[in-house]
């Protein structure tokens, strides 16, 4: 919910004008701690050991961050300025941020050693730092913190998740990145991420205002995806072609939202 819309960082809330003004800039300062921390997990030609050095370093930051300290690190120093203004207008928790960053450490991790994900309950507690935080911090903001509605954040976020791994996986392999549950098939995990999403669905009319419409978008918006998913898979295409959504696809998406 920026002013500007920003697609980069996966799986985070697109920004839009539906966001009250008094939070876009608390918005804004998540959104860009974990666009960074993506980055230095993901982009570059550098070394396993640079990349783990700098999510320690930028770890390093976040807690001088939450200690109440100015930025000590000249490349971070914007990102954490804004991000320490944030913590201290709207309280937000520590928990998120360092789970964001246990996640992409994780990432980082399991494309140098090749590991997989046996089961989908595993896969399910990377989503539960990759994913879920984002959604608890946005609740945070709009002053929703009781349990029904969190469970149901996560149930959103990991679905929305687990649509992205889908819809990418073709370009996740090419990265040495499967999250494929082992004892699992691609059809059955768009199954489950469609059921899951609906588990979450709810949390639409407990979320105040504009909010609501924002995360009736992202609900409908995954489902196309997924819909679109599903079908390249009933062709053989899901490794060969990502899903593209049309300006009917996006029209079909309102008229489903107001019906939500």
């Amino acid at each position: 919910m920026p002013t500007q819309s920003v697609t980069h960082y996966e799986n985070f809330p697109v920004a839009s004008w539906l966001c009250p003004a008094r939070l876009r800039p608390a918005v804004v300062a998540v959104y860009y701690f974990a666009r960074t921390a993506d980055d230095l997990a993901d982009e570059g030609e550098v070394t396993f050991k640079q990349r783990m050095e700098a999510l320690e370093a930028f770890r390093d930051e976040l807690q001088t961050c939450f200690d109440g300290k100015p930025a000590q690190d000249a490349r971070w120093i914007s990102i954490f300025e804004n991000l320490r203004k944030a913590l201290l207008d709207f309280d937000l928790p520590a928990e998120p941020f360092f789970h964001l960053l246990e996640a992409f450490e994780q990432d980082v991790v399991y494309t140098r050693e090749g590991k997989k994900y046996a089961n989908r309950g595993a896969l399910l507690q990377y989503c539960s730092r990759s994913a879920n935080p984002v959604g608890r911090l946005m609740l945070h903001l709009y002053g929703v913190k009781d349990s029904q509605s969190l469970e149901q954040s996560d149930a959103i976020c990991s679905a929305l998740q687990l649509i992205n791994f889908w819809q990418d996986r073709a370009r996740d392999l090419e990265r040495g990145r499967d999250y494929l549950p082992q004892d699992s098939t691609l059809a059955q995990e768009l199954q489950f991420a469609r059921a899951l999403m609906a588990q979450g669905a709810p949390l639409v009319h407990h979320v105040p205002g504009r909010a609501g419409w924002e995360l009736r978008a992202m609900v409908q918006g995954g489902l196309c995806v997924l819909d679109k998913v599903d079908a390249l898979y009933a062709n053989e295409k899901a490794l060969v072609q990502r899903p593209v959504l049309t300006k009917w696809d996006m029209a079909g998406i309102a008229w489903k939202c107001l019906w939500m």
